[in-house]
C-alpha cells in the first residue's frame, strides 16, 4: 500500500480516536488515530493542534479508509495547556457580568495571568451592562488601563455587541478562540448572539456550562465564518472548573511577569529581593499609589502571592 501525507487541524479527540480539519476546499473531516511514536515521546495530540496525516490509498488503488490514515506529526504547537486539554489557544475572551452575578475581579486577573503565561491574549468582555452602566464602564477601564481590549455591553439592548464584533472580524480569521467565566454571566447568551449559526450538537456551546454541569470534559473546536476567514471556537468546560485552591498553572517566581501591567516595573524596585507587596521603594507599589496600575489589578497579585506561596512543590 503506497502512502502520502496531507495536513489539517484537530478538532476532537476522545478515546484515542481524532476528528481532523483537513486543509483544502471543500473542507472535509476524518477520523483516524494517532500512531504509536506519540506514546514513545510522551506526547498526545490535542485539539487545536495543526497535524500532518499519513494517508494510505487503500488496497488495489481504492481510497482510502479510516485505518489507512494516521496522524503522523505535530506541526508547530505553539503552546498546550493541560487543563483544558488544547493546543495554540490564541484568544481568551473572559466574561464577567456587570451585576447578577456580583463580578469576581480577582477571578478575572486569575484567567488573565493564565492567558499572558501561556502567550494567549485575553479579552475582556462585561455582558448585562443594562444592570449597572457605571460599573461595566468601571471595569472596562480597569482593564484597558492594564493593557487589555474590553468590551462593556448588552446582549438585552444590543450595546456594545457591534464593537465586539468588529474585534473578532479582525483578529480572529485562522485563530482559535474560547470565552470563559463564571456561571450566570451570560456566556451562552453572548455566544449566539455572536454567531446567530451556532448550532451545536451539545445543545449550544457552553449552555452546560451556564447551568454548573458539564456533561463532557472533552475540548472540541468548531469552525465558525468571520471576517471573511475562519475562526475556531473552543468548547471548553476546563476553563469553568479551573481548581484556583492549587492554582498549578505557574509558579511564584512567574507570578510578577504573568500580570502584564506589572511587568514593566520589574527591576525597578529599591531592593533585589522586592516581593512587590507592600515594600518601601517597589517600583509597582509606588505605580499602584499613583494610579497607574489599577488597585485591583494589585489587591489580585497580592491575594494570588499568597496562594502560590503555600503551594507545595509536588503538587
Amino acid at each position: 500500500m503506497q502512502e502520502h501525507t496531507t495536513t489539517g487541524r484537530i478538532l476532537r479527540g476522545v478515546g484515542g480516536l481524532y476528528t481532523v480539519l483537513l486543509d483544502g476546499v471543500p473542507a472535509e473531516t476524518v477520523s483516524c488515530r494517532a500512531r504509536g511514536l506519540f506514546r514513545l515521546r510522551e506526547i498526545t495530540p490535542l485539539p487545536g493542534d495543526r497535524v500532518a496525516l499519513a494517508v494510505g490509498d487503500g488496497a488495489d488503488g481504492e481510497a482510502a479508509n479510516t485505518d489507512d490514515i494516521m496522524i503522523a506529526e505535530i506541526i508547530d504547537r505553539r503552546s498546550a495547556l493541560i487543563r483544558p486539554p488544547l493546543a495554540n489557544l490564541d484568544y481568551l475572551f473572559v466574561t464577567l457580568a456587570a451585576a447578577k452575578p456580583t463580578p469576581v475581579l480577582e477571578t478575572v486577573d486569575k484567567l488573565t495571568a493564565i492567558a499572558d503565561h501561556n502567550g494567549i491574549e485575553p479579552v475582556i468582555v462585561i455582558g448585562k451592562r443594562e444592570l449597572n452602566p457605571a460599573e461595566a464602564d468601571r471595569i472596562a477601564d480597569i482593564y484597558r488601563t492594564a493593557g487589555f481590549a474590553a468590551f462593556p455591553l448588552s446582549c438585552h439592548t444590543g450595546e456594545g455587541i457591534d464593537a465586539l464584533r468588529g474585534y473578532i472580524d479582525q483578529n480572529l480569521p485562522g485563530k482559535i478562540a474560547a470565552f470563559a467565566g463564571a456561571s450566570g454571566v451570560g456566556k451562552s447568551t453572548l455566544l449566539t448572539t455572536l454567531f446567530p449559526t451556532l448550532d451545536l450538537a451539545t445543545g449550544g456551546l457552553s449552555r452546560k456550562i451556564e447551568r454548573g454541569r458539564h456533561t463532557t470534559r472533552h475540548v472540541e473546536l468548531y469552525p465558525l465564518p468571520v471576517g471573511g476567514g475562519t475562526a475556531f471556537l473552543a468548547d471548553t468546560p476546563g476553563f469553568s472548573m479551573l481548581d484556583f485552591a492549587r492554582f498549578d498553572f505557574f509558579t511564584l517566581d512567574d507570578l510578577p511577569t504573568a500580570m502584564r501591567d506589572l511587568a514593566p516595573y520589574l527591576g525597578r524596585c529599591r531592593y533585589t529581593d522586592c516581593t512587590h507587596l507592600c515594600e518601601e521603594g517597589c517600583a509597582i507599589v509606588e505605580a499602584v499609589a499613583r494610579g497607574d496600575i489599577p488597585p485591583s489589578r494589585h489587591e489580585s497579585f497580592r491575594a494570588l502571592y499568597a496562594v502560590l506561596k503555600e503551594k507545595k512543590a509536588w503538587k
